[in-house]
């Protein structure tokens, strides 16, 4: 049963607790219920920077895709001038979605009553309005939707006030600076749909209790060695293991060459950042990969994984052969990490199920956790004058 006010703080007075020193997992309402998910929208997804994909999706001017993301339609779409842009994909007219899917144009025009728009979203055509009073096209531009890039990584904020994306990610920008992420490209994506909670996915990668069990004939056979979480200045958390090899392999199989100019840790093992609210990476010496996690309702989740490569790597003759090693690593291991998911989700839904203690591999989830509470939660004054009230 839903207490009365599920944003009482008393309710995540074990949450709140450090790690190791009696801290709990979140209440099962946290995953289940829709308001706790409407909180999380508004004051999370709504407010902060949401990683979208990579600029090379649309690499010429004209080129552009749909992101729809916690309700929002947004179009992204590369100028003349070659500048990445975003739009809400809202008519001005009637509020008809403009565009659809992905592809190429030279103008976005609505199917609904033919208003056009300019690539930079200046409204060009908008047929049989001669004869309204005052009409003036140039008070009708497609509503901008903040837009931020860095190293090639495409980032939407719905925010106008919120801080810019240098000041969200902190030092993740400098920690990976040295892979020289600008010249990436992504060379697959892959999409699932998930019956659970969003967190459970993002809970999930940024632990290793779980690798032993879940992964056990695949990430399990490659040695690893236990590291505590890594210090962030910024909106991730990060792990980092040192090994010799690529961790976007399976044990055993070979691939292609290190980054070029990779050195220090970067060429010595592989940093795995969580940046918030839900996009997951793993920085190898040869590539990285990324994973978003996309809130589709309280109990619904959309994954989708992108596999990136230096632009020299992917002009390799045999790129498409040696490739399908690392695609093997991904398709093997999201299904497993899925499944996990999911069994999770139908225990939360047991009236019989309490918040449990972590274990020490477990640190980040409470780190993520406590995030999460800061962002959904009333701050402390605003919550004792709501109860004076």
């Amino acid at each position: 049963m839903l207490p009365v006010d599920l944003f009482d703080p008393r309710h995540y007075a074990n949450v709140r607790k450090p790690a190791l020193q009696g801290a709990e997992t979140l209440p099962a309402w946290c995953y289940t219920s829709q308001a706790f998910y409407d909180r999380e929208v508004e004051r999370i997804f709504k407010k902060v920077w949401n990683f979208v994909d990579r600029v090379d999706r649309i690499p010429n001017p004209g080129d552009y895709f749909v992101f729809d993301y916690v309700g929002v339609s947004t179009i992204i779409v590369r100028g003349k001038d070659g500048k990445v842009r975003g739009f809400a994909n809202t008519c001005r007219h009637r509020g008809s979605v403009v565009m659809e899917g992905e592809g190429t144009c030279k103008q976005m025009q609505c199917p609904y009553h033919a208003w056009t728009y300019d690539l930079d979203g200046a409204l060009i055509g908008a047929p049989f309005m001669e004869e309204t009073a005052d009409f003036d096209p140039a008070r009708y531009h497609l509503a901008p939707v903040r837009l931020e890039v860095y190293g090639g990584f495409i980032f939407l904020c719905f925010d106008a006030d919120a801080p810019d994306l240098k000041a969200y990610l902190g030092d993740f920008i400098d920690n990976t600076r040295g892979y020289n992420p600008d010249d990436l490209v992504v060379v697959r994506r892959q999409e699932w749909i998930m019956e659970c909670n969003w967190k459970l996915f993002y809970e999930n990668f940024a632990e290793q209790y779980h690798i032993p069990f879940i992964h056990k004939t695949s990430l399990n056979r490659q040695k690893r060695k236990i590291t505590p979480p890594e210090p962030c200045n910024g909106n991730y958390v990060a792990l980092y293991t040192q090994h010799p090899g690529s961790r976007m392999l399976l044990a055993g199989d070979t691939g292609f060459p290190a980054i070029e100019g990779l050195k220090g840790r970067d060429a010595e093992g592989t940093y795995y950042p969580s940046l918030h609210p839900s996009t997951m990476m793993g920085w190898c010496i040869d590539g990285m990969w990324w994973v978003r996690s996309d809130p589709l309702g309280p109990e619904r989740t959309r994954i989708t994984a992108g596999s990136c490569f230096p632009r020299k790597t992917r002009a390799r003759d045999d790129f498409a052969e040696v490739a399908q090693r690392y695609y093997k690593r991904l398709d093997l291991t999201i299904p497993e990490d899925i499944k996990a998911s999911e069994d999770q989700q139908r225990g939360l839904r047991s009236p019989y199920y309490k918040p449990g203690p972590l274990s020490y591999l477990e640190r980040l989830v409470n780190t993520i956790d406590n995030w999460v509470l800061d962002r959904v939660l009333d701050p402390p004054a605003e919550a004792q004058k709501q109860a004076a009230e």
